[in-house]
C-alpha cells in the first residue's frame, strides 16, 4: 500500500496546532525544566519536544482507548471508554434520567441541556473520587464520553434504537447540541467533558454490524443520515466522533476518506478526535468480516491514513510488530504520536493537573 505520508503529516499538524492549547502533564520524577512542562510555551512547542521523548512503541500504546501509563515521563494511565447515554454508566451510583427516546419526546431543547450539565456535574465528581482513592485509567471514570448516539430511528427491528433520539435528523441534530452543550460546557476556556457523537455514519442495522455495507445515493446520505452530526460538529462543537462498524457504500466507515476527511473535517471544519468502534479497525481485515486489507498492519494503515485517530481495541499495536511490512508503513510513527498529542492536550494531559488549578479540563 502506498500512502501520501507528507500530505498526512501535514494534516495531522495543522489540526494539532489548531486544537492544542495550553496542555499540561502530570509529572513525577521527570526535569521540572523539561520543554513540556513550561507554560510559557506553545502547545506546539511542547507538543513537539513530548513526542521527542517517545519512543514507536509508546506512541502506539497511547492510541488505543486504554493508553497505558509512560511513567517516566509522567503520563498516567486512561482509559478513553466512558458512557453517559442518559445518566452516568458503568461507575457505580448515578442518577438516571430518562431513555434518550423520552427526553426527545419532550421537544425540549434547553431541558436537555439542564439534564446533561447534571450528568456532567456527577461524571466530574466521580473521575475525581476515583482519583482521590487512587484509581487511574478505570474505564467509565474518565472524562471522554462515547455519547451522543445521533443514528437514526429508521427501522425498530434495528435493536439500539432506545439509544437514541428518532426519526428526524433535525431533531435529533437540535437534541444532540443541547447534550453536547450539557456535557462540555460554556467555559471559553476549559472543557468539562468530551462529548462524542457517534456512530458516523448511517449505522442502524445491529445483525451482521461488522460485515455489512449501508449503500446509497448521495442525497439520502446527506438529506436523511448525515444533518444530525453536521449540527453536532458545527453547532454543538463536539469534540470527538465515534466512526461506524458497518461500511459505506463498500468502505468500511473507519477507513472512509470521504467521511472522515473530505466530509467531517475538510467540508464540515472538525477539528477534534475520531474513536473508532470497538474492535472496528479488526474489522478492516478479518476474512469473515469487511475484508477491506489483508493484515492488520494494513488495516491500522488504512484507518489512521483516513482518518482514524484512535483504536478502542489494541489493533494498532499489531503495526509495531509488523512495521517492517513497507518502507511507507514505517513512517506511520511520524504522525501516530502527533495524532495522540492532539487528544493527550486536549484531554488526557489535563487530568491531573486540572484538580489543582480549576477542577476544569484544560483546552482553549
Amino acid at each position: 500500500m502506498n500512502y501520501n505520508i507528507s500530505l498526512i503529516k501535514k494534516r495531522r499538524m495543522k489540526k494539532l496546532i489548531f486544537t492544542l492549547c495550553l496542555g499540561a502533564i502530570a509529572i513525577t520524577g521527570v526535569a521540572q525544566n523539561a520543554p513540556y512542562k513550561n507554560p510559557d510555551l506553545s502547545p506546539e512547542q511542547r507538543a513537539e519536544d513530548l513526542l521527542g521523548r517517545l519512543t514507536l512503541e509508546e506512541k502506539v500504546r497511547l492510541m488505543q482507548n486504554e493508553s497505558f501509563p509512560v511513567e517516566r515521563l509522567g503520563i498516567a494511565h486512561y482509559d478513553w471508554w466512558n458512557e453517559a447515554l442518559h445518566g452516568v454508566a458503568r461507575a457505580g451510583i448515578a442518577t438516571v434520567f430518562p431513555i434518550t427516546m423520552g427526553m426527545a419526546s419532550t421537544f425540549d431543547d434547553k431541558l436537555v441541556e439542564d439534564v446533561f450539565t447534571v450528568v456532567s456535574d456527577e461524571a466530574r465528581a466521580k473521575y475525581h473520587n476515583a482519583h482521590r482513592e487512587g484509581r487511574r485509567g478505570v474505564r467509565c471514570e474518565g472524562l471522554t464520553f462515547w455519547t451522543p448516539n445521533v443514528n437514526i430511528f429508521r427501522d425498530p427491528r434495528w435493536g439500539r434504537d432506545e439509544e437514541n433520539y428518532g426519526e428526524d435528523p433535525f431533531l435529533t441534530g437540535k437534541i444532540a447540541v443541547e447534550y453536547i452543550k450539557g456535557m462540555q460546557g460554556d467555559d471559553p476556556k476549559y472543557y468539562k467533558t468530551i462529548a462524542t457523537a457517534k456512530h458516523f455514519a448511517a449505522n442502524n442495522y445491529e445483525k451482521g454490524r461488522h460485515s455489512t455495507s449501508s449503500d446509497m445515493d448521495a442525497r439520502n446520505l446527506r438529506e436523511y443520515y448525515l444533518p444530525a452530526f453536521e449540527m453536532a460538529v458545527k453547532e454543538g462543537n463536539v469534540r470527538s466522533v465515534m466512526s461506524a462498524y458497518n461500511a459505506l457504500n463498500g468502505i468500511p466507515c473507519g477507513a472512509n476518506h470521504e467521511l472522515l476527511i473530505d466530509i467531517l473535517r475538510t467540508e464540515w471544519g472538525f477539528n477534534g478526535f475520531v474513536t473508532s468502534d470497538c474492535g472496528a479497525v479488526d474489522d478492516v481485515y478479518q476474512s469473515n468480516r469487511h475484508h477491506f486489507v489483508n493484515t492488520a498492519a494494513e488495516a491500522s494503515a488504512v484507518s489512521i491514513v483516513n482518518g482514524e485517530d484512535l483504536n478502542c481495541g489494541n489493533t494498532f499495536q499489531d503495526y509495531l510488530r509488523r512495521v517492517s511490512l513497507s518502507v511507507n508503513l514505517t513512517m506511520l510513527p511520524m504522525f501516530l504520536g502527533e495524532v495522540f498529542l492532539t487528544m493527550f492536550l486536549i484531554v488526557k494531559s489535563t487530568v491531573n493537573w486540572h484538580i489543582r488549578q480549576h477542577r476544569r479540563l484544560s483546552f482553549c
